[in-house]
């Protein structure tokens, strides 16, 4: 898809589609208005006659307006005006660019960008149009004999704004958006492949690959044998019931020069998660390939900031293997011990996504990091307390906690803070370890984390639960490439003058 910006013109453009909003009551915008007049009030009448009301997202397609060069004009409604916000802003995108490719509409100019929005500049809103168009038209269909090609796809979007001097932000916005939209692609890519193709070595070459060619990345990647000699007992305890061979997988991308202390990522990477000995229920097992899309947002956030070459230095670091009964599997009342020295007694052995993450977080203290974020698809409690609407989240540090909540207010890749409170903590106790991995029934999102907790005495921390987030089900089921938005925002507002 490509995707440009320019000052253009309604009634002299020359494109398949123009696509304007109206509000409801029938209330053109600006560009439909101009439209209106162009045409003769051909617009007016149209609305006269309740083709369309301005509901939201009800779409209507026009074609040859008079006196107007372009083929076609799509009118979206938008809802209430003085309700138009965030949320409005990109179902209207995203339902136009549907209905567009199809519909046959190969290019279009856009003149959304001038709908009102409160607290939102042009820049907000050309990302988030790019951002919002090509997570539309994403599709996988790479593992099927024949694609489900549309019979004439949109290829072409002219983003317009209004005035000239809004161009460089545009263009800004514009570099911003599409390398977020190929970061969250990725993560969607490596999270709909099944697990008998995306394995840990497979993990291992796509962070290879995105360091290829790119002398501000450099990738390492630790084998079952160097995470033996680190001590991470916990990590290898998981990866012993599969034949895939464990990886600890360290990313490191430059782009600030000197000495500046990196923000380290740190991803789940469980590439298949059976339960264990203490198996799932087979209904829906086949999502949980999708138990590594922690691991796939942070190569997707990678990508992103390399793509935009923003001026920071980040570390992803991705603890991946995969979790499934064997002889030499573990087994519930196991002890095992962390890369830190504090030892674990694995009442479960379905509660495994810890289990790596602890060892993962001790290993990025040899980072020195400002602050370290996890990601991972750790606990069906996060689902039944949130939905799919908000990622969990939790922190031992008050301002990381705000920077990521309004990162993800930003882009809408909402999060919710939960408590990270010490009373949670005697939940964990074991009478035979340091402490147990899981806390029982009760707060099971913030008991997990409290174990977490556990291993970030050394810097800041926050931690992502995405496992109501990470993906859908159903009709529609597929990876959703969050919480990469969220996590490229956090990084983009760390950088001065980007």
């Amino acid at each position: 898809m490509e995707i440009s910006v320019k000052l253009t013109r309604p009634e002299t453009a020359r494109t398949s589609c123009l696509v304007v909003g109206v509000f409801d009551r029938r209330h053109l915008s600006d560009a439909g208005q101009t439209l209106d007049a162009a045409s003769g009030g051909y617009l007016s009448q149209i609305l006269r006659r309740g083709d369309m009301d301005g509901e939201l997202e009800k779409t209507l397609i026009l074609h040859n307006l008079p006196h107007v060069p372009a083929q076609r004009v799509l009118l979206i409604g938008c809802g209430r005006e003085r309700e138009f916000g965030a949320a409005q802003f990109r179902k209207v995108v995203a339902t136009a660019t549907k209905t567009l490719n199809d519909t046959g509409s190969t290019d279009a100019v856009f003149y959304l960008s001038e709908l009102p929005i409160r607290d939102r500049d042009g820049y907000w809103k050309v990302r988030q149009a790019v951002e919002s168009i090509q997570h539309t038209l994403y599709q996988f269909d790479e593992l099927k004999s024949k694609k489900d090609d549309a019979r004439r796809p949109l290829r072409r979007v002219v983003l317009n704004i209004h005035q000239r001097r809004e161009l460089a932000a545009a263009q800004r916005a514009l570099s911003h958006g599409n390398a977020v939209a190929q970061g969250v692609a990725l993560a969607r890519d490596l999270g709909n492949l099944p697990g008998n193709v995306c394995t840990p070595a497979y993990l291992a070459e796509q962070a290879r690959l995105l360091a290829r060619g790119n002398r501000k990345l450099k990738v390492t990647v630790l084998e079952r044998k160097d995470m033996e000699k680190l001590g991470m007992g916990s990590l290898l305890s998981v990866a012993k019931g599969s034949r895939q061979p464990p990886k600890l997988i360290a990313l490191e991308y430059k782009g600030r020069a000197g000495a500046d202390k990196p923000i380290a990522l740190v991803g789940k990477g469980i590439t298949f998660d059976s339960g264990g000995i203490s198996i799932k229920p087979a209904a829906a097992m086949d999502e949980m390939k999708y138990d590594m899309c922690g691991a796939a947002s942070v190569l997707g956030t990678m990508k992103a900031v390399a793509a935009m070459q923003a001026p920071i230095n980040v570390v992803g670091i991705i603890p991946t293997c995969e979790n499934l009964p064997d002889g030499a599997a573990n087994k519930p009342g196991d002890i095992v011990t962390s890369m830190s020295g504090q030892t674990i007694e694995v009442l479960n052995t379905d509660a495994e996504g810890r289990l790596i993450l602890c060892d993962a977080l001790t290993y990025a203290e040899r980072f020195e990091p400002k602050a370290v974020v996890d990601i991972a698809t750790l606990t069906g409690a996060c689902v039944i307390a949130l939905g799919k609407h908000a990622s969990g989240l939790l922190s031992n540090h008050d301002p990381l906690t705000r920077q990521l909540l309004a990162a993800g207010e930003s882009t809408g890749d909402r999060a919710w803070e939960l408590p990270l409170w010490e009373d949670y903590q005697e939940q964990l106790k074991s009478p035979f370890a340091d402490m147990a991995n899981i806390g029982g029934r009760e707060a099971g999102t913030i008991t997990a984390a409290c174990f977490l907790a556990r291993f970030t005495k050394k810097f800041k921390w926050a931690h992502l639960d995405i496992a109501g987030t990470a993906w859908t089900s159903g009709n529609s089921k597929g990876a959703t490439g969050r919480p990469v938005p969220l996590l490229t925002q956090y990084l983009i507002d760390r950088c001065p003058k980007f």
